[in-house]
């Protein structure tokens, strides 16, 4: 096994261990891709870990290392991880610009700081580097039937619905690390404010105000989904199983959080092992149908020579 090889089957192993629901989608696409998607997780997940383990004595300072070490990989210097081994190859295969890196770490340092948001307005910044630019990292990777730039704002509403799913239901969990996710002005229009939240996490007892601020921040993820949704058919066809797959999953976790009258601050809700299977199953049918015609295709396509 080459040195390479290793650094992918070490992020492969991090995205099933810690992204269960995103790995399961990947198993959808044709092994070429995999590993690509294994290095970008792995990448985002070490960024994670510096910011919400809680076990770094000085974030601020280890996030500015990780961004020397990857600028020194970037540019061919390098340094003997496995994840950013394969991060920068994945980024110079696919040619993935470097700026979008750089746009996730600025918003994982926000996380180091800001501990609420004014309004959307104000969240979008946040959401553009910690999940838009995710979208816009795996778009290359997927390939698309249109230029590039037509299918960016789908792939852009894709992390954003799915960041904006994460806080509904985290609520809790961020609650607990000083962070509250949702815009303070829906909040507010709602009657709810921190010590609320605080008192419905302790308890477990639901509020009104409580659930109907979190419908209105589930309508507007909705809304995202379906701005997402009209992207998926602008991918190449051997990645749409994967990504519709993984849309559905995560929209699913909103039909949880409506399943348990968004009594969720106390409590992560999960979409059942059986649902995902039933999820999964038609994907891996379009899955294994797409990679026949494209190889089809591939076989009756004219030489070039």
């Amino acid at each position: 096994m080459t040195d390479l090889q290793a650094a992918y089957d070490r992020c492969r192993a991090l995205n099933a261990r810690h992204g269960r629901t995103f790995y399961l989608a990947t198993r959808l696409l044709p092994k070429r891709q995999r590993p690509a998607v294994h290095a970008l997780y792995g990448f985002a997940r070490w960024a994670d870990e510096i910011v919400d383990s809680g076990a770094s004595a000085d974030p601020a300072a280890e996030l500015d290392d990780l961004e020397r070490l990857l600028a020194d990989e970037l540019a061919g210097r390098p340094t003997g991880h496995p994840v950013l081994t394969a991060l920068a190859d994945t980024a110079r295969r696919h040619r993935i610009d470097p700026g979008l890196f750089t746009d996730f770490l600025g918003s994982m340092r926000m996380d180091l700081h800001v501990t609420e948001y004014a309004s959307f307005t104000e969240l979008d910044k946040y959401v553009h580097g910690s999940a838009a630019v995710i979208g816009l990292q795996l778009l290359p990777v997927f390939g698309t039937v249109v230029p590039r730039a037509h299918a960016e704002p789908a792939a852009a509403a894709l992390g954003r619905a799915f960041q904006l799913t994460n806080f509904l239901r985290d609520i809790g969990e961020d609650l607990d690390r000083g962070r509250v996710y949702l815009p303070m002005d829906v909040l507010d229009a709602h009657g709810v404010d921190r010590d609320l939240l605080a008192w419905s996490r302790r308890t477990g007892r639901p509020d009104q105000r409580i659930r109907r601020a979190i419908g209105h921040v589930m309508a507007v993820t909705l809304a995202t989904y379906r701005e997402a949704e009209d992207g998926v058919d602008l991918l190449q066809p051997a990645a749409r199983p994967c990504v519709r797959t993984a849309l559905v999953l995560y929209r699913n976790i909103l039909e949880e959080i409506a399943a348990a009258d968004y009594n969720v601050l106390d409590k992560r809700v999960v979409v059942p092992r059986a649902r995902r299977a039933a999820v999964a199953l038609p994907g891996l049918v379009k899955a294994v149908t797409a990679r026949a015609v494209s190889g089809r295709l591939a076989w009756n396509r004219p030489d070039d020579h």
